[in-house]
């Protein structure tokens, strides 16, 4: 009889990595935070304050999560985020991983954690219309350094061209600015909308609005996803503006549920960069973004990837352009 060989160790190291996630999600409060996790990525701060506990407590247990691979670190700055790990499918422990933050996904925050959570989420939000209200006026020369949008508004065109050829009744663009791919949409669909937070860019997109002489553009203030026009749309549009939201997860959720069955969502966005001094000048709350991230909370928004572009780098920077579409819809790019 031969036996079956196994590499000195291999057996225990697969057990431990198995014991370091059952007892990392072995306690109530941990599950929280894997719970809170899932909606945002938080520094320890905001998730002690969310969760009602000392920062040092938080810390412990944020590294038992780090060591069974269910969290993951990462710099903005000075200060570092948290966010969930993704499952990896090549891991022995990857099936219990997924089936962990599904179970996690698919029941409500307790009500003290969910106001507090959005509290958070309140300051965030306070913290970029404030910016956008004090530098709405001269908001190009911030941003000009960064991203060109003669680039990255004709390769959104071109996405949206080659998703929707024939355009749609109803499109949104949310965070507008100063208007400028309003004038595109105008032309491509019956009805268009703009959300915008700041009354100051705001002001700048009716400028332009009433300059092209466009009568099916609505412009509205407000937060979004609270203050979007309450019907579905053929496409939803966000250029440069994932960055600065304080929830960018939560915006592909929302997003999904604005589209029609075949109805798709343009997003142009930063790739992840290191240079914070963005945060200052700009207004960022997000210093970029991974493609694997947008992906990913594209997928658990019930989204499917249709294409992805990249822009040359500028000053350091580099822009990505995806377009996603609804998972479970028959359309073949």
């Amino acid at each position: 009889m031969t036996l079956l060989q196994v590499a000195p160790g291999a057996e225990d190291t697969q057990l431990d990595v198995l014991a370091a996630l059952l007892k990392a999600a072995g306690d109530p409060l941990r599950l929280q935070a894997l719970q809170v996790l899932g909606y945002n990525s938080f520094a320890v701060l905001e998730l002690a304050e969310i969760l009602d506990m000392r920062q040092s407590g938080m810390s412990h247990h944020l590294k038992v999560l780090a060591k069974a691979a269910l969290v993951e670190q990462r710099r903005e700055g000075n200060t570092i985020f948290y966010r969930r790990q993704l499952p990896d499918p090549q891991a022995e422990t990857g099936t219990l991983h997924r089936a962990l933050l599904e179970r996690l996904d698919a029941q409500d925050l307790a009500p003290q954690v969910a106001r507090r959570l959005a509290g958070i989420e309140a300051q965030r939000a306070a913290q970029s219309r404030a910016f956008f209200e004090r530098n709405g006026g001269d908001f190009d020369a911030h941003d000009d350094p960064i991203a060109d949008y003669a680039q990255y508004g004709d390769l959104a065109d071109e996405l949206l061209a080659r998703a929707l050829p024939e355009g749609g009744d109803a499109a949104l663009e949310v965070g507008p600015g100063d208007g400028r791919f309003l004038v595109r949409l105008a032309g491509r669909f019956r009805q268009v909308a703009g959300l915008e937070s700041s009354e100051a860019m705001l002001t700048r997109a009716r400028h332009r609005v009433a300059d092209a002489g466009l009568k099916n553009v609505r412009l509205i203030l407000g937060d979004w996803p609270q203050a979007a026009p309450p019907r579905q749309f053929d496409a939803v549009v966000l250029n440069m503006v994932l960055h600065h939201l304080p929830t960018p997860a939560d915006c592909f959720v929302t997003a999904a549920r604005r589209l029609r069955r075949g109805g798709v969502l343009v997003i142009t966005e930063l790739c992840r960069h290191d240079q914070a001094w963005a945060r200052e000048r700009c207004g960022d709350q997000w210093l970029g973004f991974d493609e694997q991230e947008l992906e990913g909370w594209a997928q658990r928004a019930g989204l499917r990837l249709l294409e992805i572009q990249f822009l040359a780098q500028r000053n350091g920077f580099q822009v990505q352009a995806c377009s996603f579409v609804h998972a479970d819809d028959a359309f073949n790019p």
